[in-house]
């Protein structure tokens, strides 16, 4: 397991690098000019924008550019912001808690809600409640999160006064639930479906029906044997939703003022504000790379049969 586990932290480097000098190359390449644009309709010093071009290393290649931001990196220096000259970690350490507590918020639901239903209409598969299921999940592929978000905005904020209509207090659980549900339900209806499908394939499965001829309990058939192996599938589906929940909350944070990283990348991006979309688009890949790893390392436990060396 110690030898896995290293190789794959080693196979995690090349695919760091090339993933963020992706981000910092189209984030260079970008038209306009970011130091140019703090000045509004003035027209700007020449000598003054090369002067702060120079103080924030702007002025070097793109290569001297992405390797300054690496070895900042690793003494935790995410860069500063040009418009306000703050440090990006300072801005990531605001936002990054508010957007962690939407995401998990959205994960937990989609885990609980998605896995029980694909659960029970994988048992009763062809059933009036399982075509309802999948009736209720192509509605949720097929309408988009930015639709979504406002039709519950409307429904349950303005029309019943269930909920706030936008986020006052992100420490607010109870505010944080409306959008939540929005950002997950994209992620909900795949999950419901890549269940519903696993356990309807493994209900016919050899050891299932070697399970009910031994004469265990239903309980222990689907809770232990059906449920576990069909699991496999929906974990790794789960292991990369969790950076698609983060990077799919720009809409949904825009929608209902969740000042995260969504809104902080949006903002960052109508004042290209390239440190800032660079600085969280990489802890963003660092979360795809760790819940990759653990992932891999949790099909062990649902499948005994996996071993690592």
């Amino acid at each position: 397991m110690g030898r896995y586990v290293a190789r794959r932290l080693l196979q995690m480097i090349p695919v760091f690098i090339g993933s963020t000098l992706l981000i910092f190359s189209m984030m260079y390449a970008l038209p306009g000019d970011p130091v140019a644009a703090l000045y509004g309709e003035k027209k700007p010093d020449p000598a003054q924008i090369a002067a702060i071009k120079h103080q924030l290393g702007m002025d070097l290649p793109l290569w001297h550019q992405y390797w300054n931001y690496l070895t900042g990196l690793f003494q935790g220096d995410f860069g500063t912001q040009i418009a306000t000259q703050r440090p990006v970690a300072e801005v990531i350490e605001q936002a990054f808690p508010v957007t962690i507590r939407l995401t998990l918020f959205a994960f937990v639901f989609t885990v609980v809600v998605g896995v029980l239903l694909g659960m029970v209409s994988g048992l009763f598969a062809d059933k009036a409640f399982d075509r309802i299921v999948l009736i209720f999940t192509l509605l949720l592929i097929s309408i988009p999160s930015f639709v979504l978000g406002y039709l519950f905005q409307y429904l349950f904020a303005f029309q019943l006064d269930w909920l706030t209509p936008t986020v006052q207090d992100s420490r607010d659980i109870g505010q944080l639930m409306l959008p939540a549900i929005v950002l997950a339900a994209l992620s909900l209806a795949y999950v419901t479906r890549l269940t519903r499908t696993s356990v309807a394939e493994n209900l016919r499965a050899d050891y299932i029906r070697t399970a009910i001829a031994k004469g265990l309990p239903r309980r222990r058939v689907v809770g232990v044997h059906l449920l576990r192996n069909s699991l496999i599938p929906v974990v790794t589906f789960l292991g990369t939703d969790i950076g698609a929940l983060m990077a799919g909350a720009v809409v949904t944070e825009g929608i209902f003022n969740v000042h995260g990283v969504g809104n902080t990348i949006f903002e960052a991006l109508n004042r290209r504000e390239g440190s800032t979309v660079v600085g969280i688009a990489t802890l963003i890949v660092i979360v795809y790379l760790v819940a990759s790893l653990l992932v891999d390392l949790l099909y062990a436990v649902l499948d005994p049969r996996i071993r690592y060396d």
